[in-house]
C-alpha cells in the first residue's frame, strides 16, 4: 500500500520544478498546472512552505528561495497565463531562451510563447524574422492589441493579451490584400 508521500511525489516534484523554472508565479497559477487536482496542489504548496522547500514573498508570489525573487518579472507571469490557458493539451513545457519565455508541446506541435513589450516591436520583429532551426509556432504576447499591426513575424500562430486577472484574449492578423 502506498503512503501519501508516494502518491503525491510526482506532483510535488513537478510543483518544485515549476517554482524553480518560473519564479514569481501566484498560487493560482501554480495550482492550475494540475487541472482537476487544484485542491491537492494547494495542500502540496502549503506543505512545501512549511518545510522551507518554497518561499512566498510579500507580494504573494512563490520562489524557490528568497534571493530569486529579485530577478522575477511580470512578463513571465503573463506568458504562463497563456500556457495555462491550454494546459490540458500540453504534453511538455519548459522555460525558453530570449526572446522566448516558454516552450511547450501541445497536440504534437511545438509552440514558443514570446512577449513583445510596447516599444520593443521593431527590435524583436527583426530578431524573430531570422531563420530558426526547428522553430515552433509563435504565440506572441503583447501589452495591448494595438501593437499587433506593427508586428510582422513569420510562423505566428496568434497574438494575445493577458488581463490582470489572467484572462487571455487571442487575436489573428487579417490577411493583407
Amino acid at each position: 500500500m502506498k503512503n501519501r508521500v508516494a502518491i503525491y511525489q510526482r506532483e510535488a516534484t513537478e510543483m518544485l520544478q515549476n517554482i524553480a523554472q518560473y519564479p514569481g508565479l501566484t498560487e493560482e497559477q501554480l495550482c492550475r498546472f494540475f487541472p482537476e487536482k487544484e485542491s491537492t496542489a494547494k495542500i502540496l504548496l502549503s506543505h512545501m512552505l512549511k518545510e522551507g522547500r518554497a518561499y512566498r514573498a510579500d507580494n504573494g508570489r512563490y520562489y524557490i528561495n528568497q534571493e530569486i525573487q529579485n530577478g522575477a518579472d511580470d512578463t513571465l507571469s503573463r506568458c504562463i497565463w497563456v500556457l495555462l490557458d491550454f494546459i490540458e493539451q500540453v504534453e511538455y513545457h519548459t522555460a525558453g531562451e530570449f526572446p522566448v519565455e516558454v516552450l511547450c508541446f501541445a497536440n504534437g506541435q511545438l509552440y514558443e510563447i514570446v512577449p513583445i513589450p510596447r516599444g520593443k516591436e521593431t527590435m524583436l520583429c527583426q530578431l524573430l524574422r531570422l531563420p530558426q532551426k526547428d522553430a515552433g509556432k509563435l504565440l506572441v504576447v503583447v501589452d495591448d492589441a494595438e501593437q499587433i499591426d506593427a508586428l510582422d513575424i513569420p510562423h505566428t500562430a496568434g497574438f494575445c493579451t493577458v488581463a490582470a486577472d489572467g484572462t487571455v484574449s487571442y487575436y489573428r492578423k487579417e490577411a493583407g490584400i
